[in-house]
């Protein structure tokens, strides 16, 4: 069992979480609730990670993040290395390819408030900080648990983003997805078999509280 790489993929996944839940807030607020005239091409880009291959979309997150484009000149010059093939890169690229996972049920979460919910909150004099707060999270918070249990759950068995853009350091960007290819690679299908059962294990148990903790609050909410 290879703890180093297990650790690490519970690591990129909980940071990515952490990431993308504020953003999952905001922007799949602003999705429900404004109109624009481009808002079906902003929806269109938030899911194209769905669409294009894993492979595909790491390629051209490594030409991104490559020594040569603007973001990796900067990243090398205010932290004095490559972003790529490193555990910050592999993050960032893992925020970016999780947006749909993250954003659209936060977004189902908010239109489900029916519009008079949000009006009486502004007729009471509520700040629109003090409504998010007060009375929009509390009843979205179906669609951002679901939000953070697929992020989680997508980020730990990602394969193609990973070793696209971070390749397979021990340690440092190889994961547990990674690292059961390795042992498939190697024949050692005793060590992939016990990996993939502790992977199958942690999604399922991750699921299993979501329903859990969904049964829970729902009937303290009834």
């Amino acid at each position: 069992m290879d703890w180093t790489s297990l650790l690490l993929s519970l690591r990129l996944a909980g940071w990515t979480v952490v990431i993308l839940l504020p953003v999952a807030i905001f922007v799949g607020r602003f999705l429900a609730y404004r109109s624009f005239a481009a808002k079906g091409l902003v929806e269109a880009l938030v899911m194209l990670p769905l669409v294009l291959p894993p492979t595909v979309f790491g390629f051209y997150l490594l030409l991104g993040f490559g020594a040569r484009s603007p973001i990796g000149q900067a990243w090398v010059a205010v932290f004095g290395e490559q972003l790529v093939f490193t555990f910050q890169g592999l993050l960032l690229a893992s925020v970016i390819f999780n947006l749909p996972f993250a954003i659209q049920p936060a977004q189902r979460g908010f239109e489900a408030i029916p519009l008079q919910v949000r009006e009486a909150a502004a007729c009471c004099g509520m700040s629109p900080m003090r409504s998010l707060w007060k009375v929009e999270l509390p009843l979205a918070w179906p669609g951002l648990l679901t939000a953070m249990v697929l992020t989680f759950a997508h980020t730990l068995g990602e394969f193609g983003i990973v070793l696209m853009v971070g390749g397979s350091i021990p340690g440092k960007t190889k994961t547990i997805a990674i690292s059961i290819y390795d042992k498939v690679q190697g024949f050692d299908m005793a060590g992939a078999g016990t990996m993939s059962a502790v992977l199958l294990a942690i999604s399922l148990g991750t699921i299993t509280l979501t329903f859990w903790l969904s049964a829970r609050l729902g009937k303290r909410l009834s």
